[in-house]
């Protein structure tokens, strides 16, 4: 059977990564600070503001003493996610017993947070300079578009016009893991990438960022600059305006990089230029579970293994395919099958049996979402049990 692959779950899974300096880096910037204390366990929230004006060092058995007896666990947890992003720092005296003190920046930083306010680098441009702006739905229809568009080339590169091909920064950021080439062939999706298929969208989104982030050193950038830069723009409004001018050369390239995923729109003035950005964008630094998805579903599956699927998207069709019989596409249905021989072309494909469940009840249709189970059982015996 295929293996899972593994997905960070959010930014600061990534931020927690970082080298000390690097990640005290970060912490020069108010937002991320408060970026941080957001993404923190409500436990381990709790324990950051109440150390927030606290300059001398806690012991750990001090600290132990704050929760009852069973919740040592989260308590653990809760230290452990301090001591990961570095918002708490460890020390020992000379009896080398365990305290723990706030990482001087992060106090700082959110310290004069909270008394005076933050704001952002830059101001949304006024509509006197940018005219009407796309409405939030004509914005939501646009990442999509380019969401599904991006899809679709990994899929199949013919399904999408010349037009829209993807920057060389990008195409490097699937094949670290989602296309592979050999001499002379075209791209192929690797095991990863049919898996990835299946994803929801936000965790999508979080292994493109990563790998994203990852390949940024091979590009002559610094992932902290972009990290910092990414979580920055979750802070900015949804359909505002921003200047481009007021980014640097990194963040520009960013901008054009987020832009093909649908992240930011970018919109030409007549004097200025501007990126807008969308749902996807202010999302980034919320986890997966804070930001999980609610769109409507449009998959019902019969236990006789007949699978009607009421969408018109081209993208729907193709992931379909992985693991299902597409028989033929009317303009608003797809009408297919679960068979023995599709399934067993999506385990060769490196497609898991529970990633076909799980993706078949993630997008049930409402008429058959409410019921339990969603995907006849017979349905989900056989695909498991294959």
């Amino acid at each position: 059977m295929p293996q899972v692959m593994v997905v960070a779950r959010n930014f600061m899974d990534m931020v927690a990564a970082l080298p000390a300096g690097k990640l005290d880096m970060l912490y020069d910037s108010a937002f991320i600070c408060e970026a941080v204390l957001r993404s923190l366990p409500p436990l381990a929230k709790k324990y950051a503001l109440q150390m927030l004006y606290v300059l001398a060092p806690v012991t750990a058995a001090a600290m132990e003493e704050w929760v009852l007896d069973e919740y040592a666990a989260k308590h653990k947890v809760a230290i452990d996610k301090l001591l990961q992003l570095r918002v708490f720092v460890e020390v020992r005296d000379r009896r080398r017993d365990v305290s723990y003190k706030m990482n001087q920046k992060f106090q700082g930083n959110m310290q004069k947070y909270l008394v005076d306010g933050g704001s952002l680098p830059r101001e949304p441009l006024p509509l006197s300079v940018t005219g009407r702006l796309p409405t939030p739905a004509d914005l939501e229809a646009y990442a999509l578009d380019q969401w599904e568009c991006f899809l679709l080339q990994l899929i199949n590169s013919s399904q999408v016009e010349k037009g829209s091909s993807f920057s060389s920064s990008m195409m490097k950021t699937f094949q670290r893991g989602l296309l592979s080439s050999r001499d002379g062939e075209a791209s192929k999706l690797t095991e990863n990438g049919f898996q990835f298929l299946l994803m929801e969208t936000n965790a999508q989104l979080w292994y493109i960022m990563r790998e994203y982030i990852s390949s940024a050193e091979e590009r002559g950038v610094d992932p902290t600059e972009l990290i910092s830069f990414l979580l920055e723009l979750s802070f900015h409004k949804l359909g505002a305006a921003y200047s481009l001018n007021t980014l640097t050369d990194v963040q520009r390239i960013a901008i054009r990089d987020l832009a093909e995923l649908g992240l930011v729109k970018q919109q030409q003035g007549r004097k200025d230029s501007w990126f807008i950005p969308t749902q996807l964008a202010t999302n980034l630094s919320a986890s997966l579970s804070d930001s999980s998805s609610n769109k409507e579903g449009f998959v019902v599956v019969e236990t006789n293994f007949r699978m009607y699927a009421y969408s018109t998207s081209k993208l729907h069709c193709e992931i379909l395919r992985l693991f299902a019989r597409v028989e033929y596409q009317l303009p608003n249905l797809i009408v297919g099958a679960v068979t023995k021989e599709s399934i067993y072309g999506a385990f060769e494909n490196g497609i898991t049996a529970e990633q076909i469940i799980s993706f078949l009840r993630q997008n049930a249709h409402p008429r058959v979402a409410d019921k339990i189970p969603a995907v006849p059982e017979n349905v989900t015996d056989q695909v498991v049990g294959n």
